[in-house]
Order: structure tokens, then C-alpha cells, then sequence
């Protein structure tokens, strides 16, 4: 519960100054399947071998923005390294 109590005490600033800062990542063209010039809201779309996207507010049909919402685990990497 005081984690809980701790989370709501947060500001924007510390809110924003705990986030990684590499976890932006923008990748300029990237190849995708046609079909997501069509992407609805609150739909979850796999990209392989990477995770799990949502389609961003901002995005539009002639610039695409998807945020990662789930990564896929590799843990063939894991086990052979």
C-alpha cells in the first residue's frame, strides 16, 4: 500500500524525470504491411519478433506512430548464448 501512496504523490516532473531515457525509439522508414495505413484505436497489433504496438493518437495514414505497449520475451537468445 505505500508504494500505492508513493505513485500518487508523483508530479509530472518526477513522473517524467523516472522515465528511461532510452526508451524512446524512432525508427524512419520502416517497411510495414499496407493494411496498417488502416490501424483502429485500442487495437493491439503484433509486430514480429518484437512485441506487442497500439497506434498513437498523433499518427496519421501518411506517418505512422506506434508505442510498444508489450514486449515479446527472447528467450531462445537466452538459452543459446
Amino acid at each position: 500500500m505505500d508504494s500505492i501512496n508513493n505513485i500518487n504523490k508523483l508530479t509530472k516532473n518526477d513522473f517524467i524525470s523516472n522515465l528511461n531515457p532510452k526508451s524512446l525509439q524512432v525508427i524512419k522508414n520502416a517497411k510495414l504491411e499496407p493494411s496498417l495505413k488502416h490501424a483502429k484505436n485500442a487495437v493491439a497489433y503484433q509486430f514480429l519478433r518484437n512485441g506487442y504496438f497500439c497506434i498513437d493518437s498523433e499518427s496519421t495514414s501518411k506517418r505512422l506512430i506506434f508505442n510498444r505497449t508489450v514486449s515479446l520475451r527472447d528467450s531462445w537468445i537466452k538459452k543459446n548464448t
